[in-house]
């Protein structure tokens, strides 16, 4: 974070600084972060309540780290503490105050109902070949994460790329107001959080909120018809993305190699490059494309886009992550999270996969509301349509398996190990995919584990 004195702290937040004589107040010089098991000297602890644990309780251990202060919702003794009302918000109006602090940032927001993470990654990469790029690995998307992705810029910062999540309306527009985007990219509308949102409609209506905060271009994938149409809710430049030709940015003539990692030839401007990605599914290509829209907006030429797309590597866990055992067996770990969509994506990639057996082992899908039941029957079935084996996992994955004869189901974690120990050879392939409360990128460790623990990663 750029350096602040702990009174400009208070100042940003609207708090009340507590528990030091106001002439000798620190400045922070470090992190701002929330877990005070990182913290370091110069560094802002953020005391969040929990509801298994109270931050509030770890401010002495974070000053004695080094901390010049805390940010919580009361004083304590022996510790200089910012007082608000809510530390959540107050994080988020901390925030805003650095980002304004940086007028030469070039801020891109991404958003969509699945792709965010892989897109980010792709476009952190590109923008990071030109110059400095804040875009850390994993999902900081919500109303903690983004405003500690934003305090991570300093003034020699370039980019910011900022991943943003909505579980309801108005969550985009507000994380928006924290750090408001140039760009603006929305990759997708499908049935991710369909149970909080209601319907696909009232998610597209989530997600335009991106669109209508961009200042400079809204980059829509133009092969989804809901992200289409909020070209009419952006006063920003519309570039529009896709496979078709009426997109602005698109790719043609894509093949898919053995490993199922995708070549395309990348056009836009009336030019085109070579593309060869290093990640893995035909589902990348449209994130490849946003990534690539939102690099020419924010002022890379189509040789750099190009390039950089080609060079990207996976960075984020768990996110079709592919490890070779020693035995062979394949293991695509892509359990961080599971919606229809991208169920479906994962499966057309490791069907696209050279293999023995294509082997998909699966849990539910969360937030699916009223037609959870309907949607994991349909799965199972392009499952089973589309591997040589489905085993589901979990009780709540039971409709996967019966809907075909064939597939199988094993009630947990343990059993799902003990089967695939029984049944998997040497070439096999195996996904392993559910929502992220179901917790099977162990099973997938334990898969890799199984195989002796000398096994290499795939780039």
């Amino acid at each position: 974070m750029i350096a602040l004195g702990l009174h400009e702290v208070a100042e940003a937040v609207g708090g009340v600084l507590t528990g030091a004589d106001p002439t000798a107040v620190g400045t922070v010089t470090g992190k701002v972060t929330v877990d005070s098991r990182t913290v370091a000297a110069g560094d802002l602890y953020v005391a969040l309540p929990g509801e298994r644990v109270d931050g509030h309780d770890f401010v002495a251990a974070a000053v004695a780290a080094g901390a010049v202060g805390a940010l919580g919702t009361r004083p304590q003794e022996g510790a200089v503490v910012v007082v608000v009302e809510d530390p959540v918000v107050a994080l988020g109006r901390l925030a805003h105050a650095v980002h304004a602090r940086l007028p030469e940032l070039t801020t891109i927001g991404i958003t969509g109902s699945s792709g965010k993470t892989s897109t980010k990654d792709l476009l952190g990469q590109v923008l990071g070949r030109v110059g400095a790029t804040v875009s850390p690995p994993g999902s900081f998307n919500n109303d903690i994460g983004l405003p500690l992705t934003v305090l991570t810029a300093q003034p020699g910062t370039r980019y910011l790329v900022l991943e943003m999540g909505a579980r309801g309306p108005g969550h985009i527009a507000r994380l928006c107001a924290v750090a408001r985007p140039a760009i603006g990219v929305v990759l997708n509308v499908g049935s991710a959080h369909l149970g909080e949102f209601g319907s696909a409609d009232a998610i597209a209506a989530a997600k335009g909120e991106l669109a209508e905060a961009a200042t400079g271009t809204a980059v829509l994938n133009a092969d989804d018809p809901r992200v289409a149409a909020m070209a009419d809710r952006t006063g920003a430049r519309v570039l529009l993305t896709g496979t078709g030709p009426d997109a602005d940015v698109r790719a043609t003539d894509v093949e898919l190699d053995d490993a199922a990692r995708a070549r395309f030839t990348l056009h836009a401007g009336g030019a085109a490059r070579p593309v060869a990605l290093q990640v893995v599914g035909a589902h990348q290509v449209a994130n490849a494309l946003s990534a690539a829209g939102a690099a020419l907006a924010a002022g890379l030429d189509l040789e750099q886009v190009a390039a950089g797309l080609s060079a990207a590597v996976p960075q984020s866990r768990w996110r079709m992550e592919v490890t070779t055992r020693p035995d062979g067996v394949v293991v695509v770990n892509d359990a961080y999270n599971a919606n229809p969509e991208s169920m479906r994506a994962a499966l057309a990639a490791v069907r696209g996969m050279t293999g023995t057996r294509r082997v998909a082992v699966l849990g539910a899908m969360g937030e699916l509301g009223a037609g959870a039941d309907e949607e994991h029957r349909r799965l199972g079935a392009a499952a089973a349509d589309a591997v040589d084996l489905v085993v589901a996992v979990g009780p709540d994955a039971a409709a996967i398996a019966a809907a075909r004869e064939g597939s199988l189901h094993v009630p947990d974690r343990a059993a799902a190990r003990r089967l695939l120990a029984e049944v998997l050879v040497p070439g096999d392939v195996v996904l392993v995919k559910a929502s992220r409360a179901y917790g099977l990128e162990l099973l997938a460790a334990d898969l890799i584990a199984d195989g002796v623990t000398t096994g290499r990663t795939q780039p």
